[in-house]
């Protein structure tokens, strides 16, 4: 698997398994984290925009 990136902090973030199980239909195998980085990114900026 390699090292991360530098600059990248892990964090624990606790979803029920049916959230999960959501997050890996739309997602597709092996693709969770960038899923939950991109809508977590999406969200910031949505909430910074609003101010």
């Amino acid at each position: 698997m390699g090292r991360p990136p530098l600059g990248v902090v892990t964090t624990v973030v606790r979803l029920s398994p049916e959230m999960l199980a959501r997050i890996d239909a739309l997602a597709g195998p092996g693709k969770r984290a960038d899923f939950i980085r991109k809508a977590v990114e999406a969200e910031l900026a949505r909430r910074e925009r609003e101010g």
